[in-house]
């Protein structure tokens, strides 16, 4: 049997809250650590039949950029839960989540930017 391993390495600042993280994987292309800023990362609790989750970010991390993320997130999820289960309303209900949500970040960007 094949194993994989997934490492993340994570510097605090002195409020205990991220500086900077680090990732790699025993099956990633190049070898090494590779920083990012952002991780989120969930675990099936099988005693308490719950989800257990770690969701770290540095202070480099743009606001657009969570957003974005977690759409992307979302976006993995819906095809996820088509793969798993074959529930197509399921997975149809989160894409057009992911749709609105994109929608409302880029109002809110052209918001921003002074575009009407």
């Amino acid at each position: 049997m094949k194993k994989s391993e997934i490492k993340f390495s994570v510097a605090l600042d002195e409020k205990n809250l991220p500086k900077s993280i680090e990732w790699e994987a025993s099956d990633k292309e190049e070898e090494g650590l590779e920083s990012t800023k952002s991780i989120s990362l969930n675990v099936w609790d099988n005693l308490n039949h719950s989800t257990l989750r770690i969701d770290l970010w540095t202070d480099e991390m743009s606001v657009v950029e969570m957003k974005r993320f977690y759409i992307d997130i979302l976006s993995g999820m819906a095809q996820t839960i088509l793969n798993s289960t074959g529930d197509e309303y399921y997975s149809e209900e989160i894409k057009e989540l992911c749709d609105r949500l994109v929608k409302h970040v880029n109002e809110e960007n052209q918001k921003s930017d002074g575009q009407p």
